[in-house]
């Protein structure tokens, strides 16, 4: 994903992350590839330099859906969509990732519509566990 390929190096080079991008990679790692928020909150513990231990955690767990006021848990950022409205102009992207816009970059290793689907039926299924 080259919207949060930049973000991540972004964050590797500079110690910090666009705000947008913070939650597209959270919700990429958590909701798509389905990957416990812990291992990003360790991730970018050890990367941010504003981290914050209450910020941090708390953030996760929301845009993980896993807080009790993560009333948006089945909010998934879809991070071609993402790229589209809040880079449209691709200025992001070429800044940190300029290889993801040349020919053969690698198609991602997971379908954005059919982890959303899964992340969803998911959901549903611990709504019916109550």
């Amino acid at each position: 994903m080259p919207l949060v390929d930049a973000g991540m190096r972004e964050l590797w080079l500079t110690g910090t992350m666009h705000n947008r991008v913070r939650m597209v990679a959270g919700s990429w790692l958590t909701k798509n590839l389905g990957i416990h928020w812990r291992h990003g909150e360790e991730w970018f513990w050890d990367t941010l330099v504003d981290a914050d231990v209450a910020s941090n955690l708390f953030n996760w767990q929301w845009v993980a859906g896993s807080r009790d006021d993560a009333a948006p848990y089945f909010r998934i950022f879809n991070p071609l969509t993402q790229q589209e409205k809040f880079d449209p102009d691709g200025k992001y992207v070429t800044k940190w990732r300029p290889e993801a816009l040349l020919p053969g970059y690698p198609e991602p290793m997971v379908d954005v519509k059919e982890s959303r689907k899964t992340a969803l039926a998911a959901y549903e299924d611990m709504k019916d566990t109550r």
